[in-house]
């Protein structure tokens, strides 16, 4: 353990990459229709903040709520902008794009995503290091 954080690959971590509102919008950017319900049991979080979360987004303007029957339709706006100023001018399309092609790919067999054009994206590399002395930092 490093600074008082858990590695990933410890049961138990206390933190994630994504804040609650991230796994949120991905998720619906993923399943426009999904439910409360659904959303809630994907992303770990109660179905009550969901609903607030769901509000949040709304509100900045992240996300448009239609009705389709009687089910709830989410529109997410890929021009919307990180809020963080690390992150200034940057849009959220992108980034949801690339998490929905992700799961895409890991729901296909890790067949590569097709682009908008039908051509295969391109694979994401793996963020660890493979072969000899793999792993192993420098002193």
């Amino acid at each position: 353990m490093i600074g008082g954080m858990s590695s990933p690959d410890e049961s138990g971590g206390s933190w994630t990459l994504l804040t609650g509102h991230g796994h949120v919008l991905v998720e619906i950017a993923r399943n426009p229709q999904a439910r409360m319900r659904d959303i809630s049991a994907v992303v770990g979080l109660t179905e009550r903040t969901v609903q607030a979360i769901v509000a949040d987004l709304e509100a900045a303007g992240y996300l448009t709520r239609g009705r389709t029957g009687r089910r709830n339709r989410y529109t997410v706006n890929p021009d919307s902008l990180f809020r963080h100023s690390a992150q200034e001018g940057l849009r959220v399309g992108p980034f949801l794009d690339l998490l929905a092609a992700a799961d895409e790919s890991a729901a296909a067999g890790s067949r590569p995503a097709a682009d908008a054009g039908g051509s295969p994206s391109a694979e994401v590399p793996s963020p660890e290091p493979t072969g000899p002395g793999a792993g192993i930092l420098p002193t």
